[in-house]
């Protein structure tokens, strides 16, 4: 009896194995394509350094040699990308164009001395940077600071603003405990532009055309491309533009809109009425500024990259009228001051690239939150959304960089090109001149050498 169930199982055993063979006979043998996450080259990712125009003033206004020498010194370190500032805070340039005037001096710090340090030199700034540069191999982007349209300090006053009166109301309108006053009028050393003014627009455009037909300038970065600050702006202009915005008359203004003395980071618990569509005005004021620039650049040369730089702390980044996130970032589900379609003036897909100031101090270089350098970097790239490229990194040479210890300051250089490469999608160090002054390169160098495997 055993023996015949014992037949009878083998004879089953048999079939079944007959008919597996005869399946893998019939059908073509499955290949399993297993999907591995991609292991990221940081190598590849650009790393960027930005030249300060006024800072480095006495090095290059008027010696190519020393341009050549510090590009070298940088390509060397490890950088891949320079951004030299051609429209420094006067609001003058150092590019060729009809538009406005060229820098002719400048204020500088040298060995403890603030000093005023005159360009007469009559070869082209901005091209002995994209030749020297090229010649490295380096690409060059050139830095605007925007809606910036004059200074003045104890050297002088510079810049459109101060030499034409007849301006004047393209200046912004501040909100003062006596109302809203043009800046002109103020003791402010730096005098914003107006955003929401047409005319002031259309001269940053037409100056950003002839920077663009620069054929061999590789991107142009923009700069305070924002409004001055919270006060900024409430002329009888702005007004009449928000009213349109709206719809309908704002009757108490800027009583209904926003107090004098509100504080960017603790908003009163009861806002105005129209505080938030305020908000919103003012970050489409810029966003659709955004969208024009880079229209009228892309016609003259659709080749050139076309970026901002902002400030990591989006949280409190409506003080400044920008939402550099993608559109796609619903704002008003994480902070209460947004309303539900701020997340429509997202101007990150109109970005090549986003550089992000992730300027925490040198103790903060790791951390998963605003004011540390990786936390920054990693925010950004939750709010960018995949829509440009993010470039993040520190000031190694301001607040507390300046007065922690050298040991500190020189580790945290090197750690924070490992925090912010691995967090975004490049590093970025404000500003050579700080490298410079305390020769520092070798640490930002390590710090390169070290991601990248070299």
């Amino acid at each position: 009896m055993r023996k015949e169930r014992w037949m009878v199982l083998m004879a089953a055993l048999v079939i079944a194995m007959g008919s597996v063979l005869v399946s893998c006979g019939k059908e073509k043998e499955k290949e399993y394509e297993w999907e591995w996450e991609e292991e990221e080259d940081v190598a590849l990712k650009p790393r960027f350094i930005w030249i300060d125009a006024a800072a480095n003033f006495p090095d290059f206004a008027n010696s190519r040699e020393n341009i050549r020498r510090d590009l070298a010194l940088a390509k060397d370190a490890g950088f891949t990308d320079v951004v030299v500032d051609v429209r420094p805070t006067t609001g003058d340039v150092l590019f060729t164009t009809d538009v406005v005037a060229q820098v002719q001096w400048l204020g500088a710090w040298r060995n403890g001395v603030y000093g005023k340090y005159e360009r007469t030199a009559t070869w082209d700034y901005l091209q002995a940077f994209i030749e020297e540069g090229h010649a490295l191999g380096l690409k060059v982007h050139a830095g605007v600071n925007t809606f910036t349209g004059g200074n003045g300090n104890s050297l002088g006053n510079q810049g459109v603003l101060h030499r034409e009166s007849a301006k004047k109301e393209w200046a912004t309108h501040l909100l003062t405990s006596t109302g809203a006053v043009n800046v002109m009028e103020l003791g402010n050393n730096e005098k914003f532009f107006n955003p929401v003014r047409e005319e002031v627009q259309e001269y940053l455009c037409a100056m950003l055309e002839d920077l663009a037909a620069y054929r061999d300038l590789d991107g142009i970065i923009l700069d305070r491309a924002r409004f001055n600050n919270l006060n900024s702006d409430f002329s009888p202009y702005t007004r009449t533009k928000f009213e349109a915005f709206l719809g309908y008359k704002v009757l108490n203004f800027p009583g209904d809109v926003m107090a004098y003395g509100t504080k960017t980071g603790s908003l009163p618990a009861t806002l105005p009425v129209y505080f938030k569509q305020w908000l919103e005005f003012r970050a489409k004021t810029i966003h659709d500024f955004m969208a024009n620039a880079r229209s009228r650049v892309k016609a003259v040369n659709p080749k050139i990259s076309f970026g901002v730089y902002v400030g990591g702390w989006y949280s409190t980044y409506y003080e400044n009228g920008v939402n550099w996130a993608s559109p796609e970032y619903n704002t008003a589900a994480s902070y209460s001051w947004a309303t539900a379609t701020y997340k429509n003036q997202g101007y990150a897909d109109l970005m090549d690239v986003i550089l992000i100031g992730a300027y925490a101090a040198p103790t903060r270089i790791y951390g998963t939150s605003e004011w540390t350098v990786q936390g920054f970097c990693t925010r950004a790239m939750d709010l960018v959304k995949g829509d440009a490229p993010v470039i993040g990194g520190p000031d190694v040479g301001n607040g507390e960089w300046a007065t922690a210890s050298e040991a500190v300051v020189n580790g945290a250089i090197t750690q924070s090109v490992d925090a912010a490469i691995h967090a975004c999608d490049g590093y970025f160090l404000f500003d050579m001149i700080h490298l410079k002054n305390k020769n520092q390169w070798s640490y930002v160098k390590a710090g390169i050498s070290q991601a990248i495997g070299k």
